[in-house]
């Protein structure tokens, strides 16, 4: 067994060979490869994981899922190598499970931008949103204050710096905490907030916030209602012109067994479903249910509400985000794609029903308190960092500190990190589980003599979800049909059928009426069925074959004899 944690965060050289260990442990079960190189030319690593021994990966429905396209978002990461060891320790004893890896296949890539990732785990970090590739422009910026680490403590914290027209003042009821000068206020004490750092250039009076040359945002890049960087600021060049989406969308559009997407960020401790841009007045009816109710069963199994990117998590209530991967899953490949924000801070300190993001502009003092408890009680002070006096070479005499966001908010602390993620498996397994599935129900063979027989093949979709996944996929044509074959012996003749035959889509379980009711339908539009007449030598044999991209293959042989029949 690789030798890993989960009460910590692993660097790049580290989780590489952690990740070809499963795949040299359990060869059965795992394999791995590189589906491209990031901008500085790491090994963006996929984990294949079905057994093997029941068929291909590509012959199985599957899901994808990934982790830490954003730099400083490390916890994603740990949920794919949680999942990862949970689901090769549990195979053969886990019924879910190990049903799951025989008729299915998981696509994991741990980390998409392990560029990114590395700044955020340096020892003297550096912060920036995703990529490494120096976006908009090649230059390096002369002027402003750069975040970075200046006492050599390997956290990035924030400048208290006094100023008489800063707007922040101690809070009169707990001295660690900084609160909002009044609008009308004079006369007291106050200061300026920034993040720790230094000032290129500086004139001794003014301060700008220098923007970081890494200006991409991977999440924006992809090819769904993309936008110039005037409209979507971090969009890339063009779409998928960064090597680490381009390797995603490859593979993806590539692998048309994927029958979902889930990408894992931080945080805020919420199940995101698409649109980004749209309300949910624009949703097919069967696909805004189908995204309700697995979001449902999501919130059963992990607490994580399940909400709408456009109603619920937008960070300007007058514009959207576009170019995002679960809009594109969903839009252009006609899956059920999520966005899952791990951790919750405000959660931790009992803080419920906050509006995710309206929180960070606009939130009560009590609540402030609270988090600084949980910091004094759960954290043991290692969150939130009293203020401690720093000589600053340009400003003088300040103070750091604050909250460590790395480790209280943007990821989840180490300690904290393994019940976390193990929130996550059971959901996984079972929205793979919904998946269809395409399976016999009948093949069989009539002798009508004169070395004349008749071949039927009945195949069904035993899964909850229809062949074509999304009403999206359905309407935009994405998804071919089901596809029958016949497979002669030499010498045999075709006297009636084709030897491919397309049967259409298969409906599964989740369309159905929820309430048994008069005048019920529940047609047998789960079934299809093919008939071929054959002329051939008694007692050779017919190979029969069924598949559709997403609900997998089939396969069966059938004697020419005088009766036979496999269902």
């Amino acid at each position: 067994m690789p030798d890993v944690r989960f009460d910590k965060y692993y660097r790049y050289e580290d989780l590489t060979p952690i990740l070809h260990g499963y795949a040299e442990e359990f060869p059965q079960l795992v394999r791995i490869e590189s589906i491209g190189k990031s901008y500085e030319q790491r090994d963006i690593w996929l984990l294949t994981v079905t057994n093997f021994a029941t068929g291909l990966d590509v012959e199985k429905p599957a899901l994808w899922i990934d982790g830490n396209i954003h730099a400083t978002e490390l916890a994603p990461s740990s949920v794919c190598l949680y999942f990862l060891q949970t689901l090769v320790t549990a195979y053969g004893t886990h019924p879910e499970i190990t049903r799951c890896l025989d008729t299915r296949t998981f696509y994991i890539c741990p980390r998409v931008n392990p560029d990114g990732a590395e700044l955020a785990l340096a020892d003297k970090p550096k912060f920036i949103r995703s990529a490494t590739r120096p976006y908009p422009h090649d230059e390096e910026p002369n002027d402003g204050l750069v975040m970075s680490d200046i006492d050599g403590d390997g956290r990035i914290l924030l400048m208290r710096i006094p100023d008489a027209n800063g707007a922040w003042k101690v809070c009169p009821s707990e001295p660690r905490l900084l609160v909002r000068r009044e609008p009308t206020e004079i006369g007291g004490q106050y200061y300026r907030l920034l993040p720790e750092g230094l000032i290129e250039n500086y004139d001794g009076v003014q301060i700008q916030i220098q923007p970081t040359k890494e200006g991409l945002d991977l999440n924006r890049n992809f090819p769904s209602l993309w936008r110039q960087e005037f409209e979507q600021p971090g969009a890339g060049s063009y779409p998928t012109s960064e090597t680490e989406v381009r390797s995603l969308v490859d593979f993806i559009t590539t692998h048309l067994n994927i029958t979902g997407a889930i990408a894992f960020h931080t945080y805020s401790g919420v199940l995101i479903r698409p649109y980004t841009h749209l309300s949910d007045d624009e949703f097919p009816v069967n696909d805004l249910r189908t995204y309700q109710r697995i979001g449902e069963k999501g919130t059963e199994l992990t607490q994580y509400p399940a909400i709408s990117a456009f109603h619920e998590f937008r960070y300007d209530p007058k514009d959207v985000i576009t170019g995002t991967f679960d809009d594109w899953a969903y839009e252009y490949q006609g899956l059920f794609a999520w966005t899952v924000e791990v951790w919750s801070p405000q959660r931790q300190a009992g803080i419920a029903d906050y509006k995710y993001i309206d929180w960070r502009r606009e939130h009560p003092l009590e609540d402030d308190l609270k988090l600084l408890r949980w910091n004094d009680e759960k954290l043991s002070g290692k969150g939130y960092i009293d203020w401690y006096p720093f000589d600053h070479p340009q400003l003088g005499k300040i103070e750091l500190g604050g909250w460590d966001t790395m480790y209280a908010w943007t990821n989840p602390p180490p300690e904290f990190l393994e019940k976390e993620i193990a929130l996550f498996p059971e959901w996984l397994v079972w929205h793979l589980l919904i998946s269809p599935r395409l399976e016999i129900y009948e093949a069989s063979v009539q002798n009508l003599g004169n070395d004349t027989y008749r071949v039927r093949l009945v195949i069904h979709n035993t899964g909850w979800l229809p062949t074509y996944i999304t009403q999206k996929a359905l309407d935009k044509k994405l998804v071919r049909g089901c596809i029958c074959e016949i497979e002669l012996p030499d010498g045999a003749i075709l006297v009636t059928g084709k030897r491919r035959e397309e049967l259409g889509q298969l409906e599964g379980r989740a369309y159905k009426p929820s309430v048994p009711s008069r005048p019920q339908r529940d047609p047998t539009s789960d079934r299809a069925k093919v008939e071929w007449l054959v002329r051939a030598t008694q007692g050779s044999t017919v190979k029969l074959l069924a598949r559709h991209e997403r609900a997998g293959v089939v396969r069966t042989e059938l004697l020419l004899v005088i009766s036979q029949s496999n269902s």
